[in-house]
């Protein structure tokens, strides 16, 4: 499945972006590359040490992220966001992967997404470009469910999944523990 998306992103008025859309860069996707790790570990790390977008509580080194995009295949594999017109190597502005849902066999029609933006470009439908990506390659595997587990109160996450057809089917009670707080999960579900 070759991936090559490109779209203009249009920024968000009273939101410190772009004046004018011309200023804001295309983005195009394409599947991620072991030269790629370092990036994704750095956009991926500053959500583990500031945010509660993951509940990881240690960065991942650059040999770690270099295991997980080699686990990364097929159905399953990672998708970066990068600056439209740039070649590997080039600035990821964001990334995005698949992952099973559960382990017990009769969950295998069913996958987990996971889409985390650089923080300078919230706000320009990076995210949105990733999930729907996503969800393409979802359905060509011959998906029937896609799930997402956000933090309750990221709310931008979750407002982006329902613009993408999630509906949001449970919440999870103070089940991650992180920055000394008790955190709920909500539980969005779409069906391919």
């Amino acid at each position: 499945h070759g991936i090559l998306v490109i779209a203009q992103q249009v920024p968000r008025s009273g939101r410190s972006r772009p004046a004018t859309l011309a200023d804001v860069p295309a983005i195009s996707l394409r599947l991620a590359v072991p030269a790629d790790a370092a990036q994704i570990a750095e956009i991926y790390n500053h959500e583990v040490m500031h945010t509660v977008a993951t509940f990881d509580l240690v960065p991942r080194s650059l040999e770690e992220q270099q295991e997980w995009l080699a686990a990364r295949s097929g159905a399953f594999a990672a998708i970066v966001a990068v600056e439209a017109g740039v070649e590997h190597g080039a600035e990821i502005v964001g990334f995005g992967a698949l992952s099973p849902y559960k382990e017990r066999a009769a969950y295998r029609t069913s996958v987990e997404n996971s889409v985390y933006v650089r923080r300078d470009r919230h706000g320009q439908g990076v995210g949105r470009l990733l999930l729907e990506e996503l969800l393409s390659m979802a359905e060509l595997s011959g998906f029937h469910a896609v799930f997402a587990r956000i933090n309750a109160s990221g709310e931008a996450s979750i407002a982006l999944h329902r613009r993408c057809g999630y509906e949001l089917v449970g919440i999870e009670r103070e089940v991650g523990r992180k920055f000394s707080r008790w955190h709920d999960v909500a539980l969005m579900q779409r069906l391919l």
